[in-house]
């Protein structure tokens, strides 16, 4: 084997190391687990440290035949396609732009990888990954200023900076704009539903004829309110009045009474319509662009946009398509935001100049 090919091995076994921590940012960031305590893996369903020779990427998942080697549980194939991938994506940097930039675009592709994986699960992105993947993105631009396209380290700082700054300001444009316009949702049932609202320290719920809601998925900011419109009801044992009750996160606001959720003992009835608030998209989203500004600049942001929107239209389109008109519920847009940049670092300026020389008029 020739030099170049050991380094490529070692690219893709490096990358697939690295697909194994990213599993356990995966799985731990969004149950708020570190990921440095337990230092050791541990099976999901009998909590037993995994020994290292269960444990070693790719490997151990195929011997195992994706079963815990304690427990005999299934063990996800999430894990072995995010080991495979991860070092196929290393070996494509490595060998697509090798030193000085290839370590930095595999870090970025490496939260990419994470993003991904959390927000098609749970519709989060940690901000341990969007900011501090900014945060990252401007230190290395700072240190390689090439990846900004600079040559000394304050223009790679600057540049990284504003990038990241255009991303925010703009995802945050979209996001208070669909707030304003889309905002507001009324759904009807076809007859009076029952609902009664059950309290919980960490995560309070309304429960609407046989479905939960649970409160930290209807609220997004403090100023986001339900109003239920009543056939009848009751707060606290005492009749409901009014024919529409207002709920905030921390208070529902009844016959002109303030009523703190943490107080709430009962709130029961049966009502004809809600209203419920939405967003055009999470603020995970929002500081999920910053990071990719930070990484691959102001270009990539244009391009990470245009082509995320295409391409969730498309599958969204197709989701239509293959349900007949009938899908619905939460679409995580993280996946999407990361499939754009992905394409940007493997050939988004050749598709740019593609599309402006076919836009651009022959000449006789």
């Amino acid at each position: 084997m020739t030099p170049s090919h050991v380094l490529a091995v070692f690219a893709f076994v490096f990358g697939a190391v690295v697909g194994s921590f990213l599993n356990v940012c995966i799985y731990r960031l969004p149950r708020d687990l570190s990921v440095n305590e337990p230092r050791r893996s541990f099976c999901p369903h009998c909590n037993k440290t995994i020994p290292w020779y269960q444990n070693l990427p790719i490997i151990s998942w195929l011997w195992l035949r994706g079963q815990c080697g304690s427990c005999g549980a299934r063990i996800s194939p999430r894990y072995l396609a995010v080991e495979i991938l991860t070092g196929g994506v290393f070996l494509a940097l490595w060998l697509k732009f090798g030193l000085p930039l290839a370590p930095a675009y595999a870090l970025f592709a490496a939260l990419l990888i994470v993003a991904t994986f959390i927000d098609f699960e749970h519709y989060i992105i940690p901000d341990e990954v969007t900011i501090g993947g900014a945060v990252a993105g401007i230190v290395s631009s700072t240190v390689l200023p090439g990846l900004m396209g600079a040559s000394v380290w304050w223009q790679g700082a600057l540049f990284s900076l504003g990038a990241a700054a255009l991303g925010y300001g703009a995802l945050w444009l979209v996001v208070e704009g669909g707030k304003l316009a889309f905002g507001r949702k009324r759904l009807v049932p076809e007859k009076p539903e029952p609902f009664r609202f059950e309290p919980d320290e960490e995560n309070p719920r309304l429960i609407i004829g046989g479905e939960v809601w649970p409160w930290q998925e209807i609220f997004s900011r403090p100023s986001d309110a339900v109003v239920i419109e009543l056939k009848e009801g009751r707060l606290n044992g005492s009749p409901i009045r009014e024919k529409s009750v207002r709920i905030f996160y921390d208070r529902i606001v009844a016959d002109e009474k303030v009523s703190p959720i943490e107080d709430l003992k009962t709130f029961t009835g049966v009502l004809v319509a809600i209203v419920i608030p939405r967003e055009a998209m999470g603020f995970g989203d929002v500081k999920f662009l910053a990071c990719i500004g930070a990484f691959l600049g102001w270009q990539a942001i244009v391009f990470t946009i245009a082509m995320s929107s295409i391409i969730g239209a498309l599958i969204g389109g197709l989701m239509l398509l293959f349900t007949q008109g009938k899908a619905g519920g939460k679409i995580p847009f993280g996946p999407y935001l990361a499939l754009g940049a992905a394409l940007w670092l493997i050939c988004g300026p050749d598709l740019v100049g593609w599309y402006l020389h076919i836009l651009r008029p022959a000449v006789p």
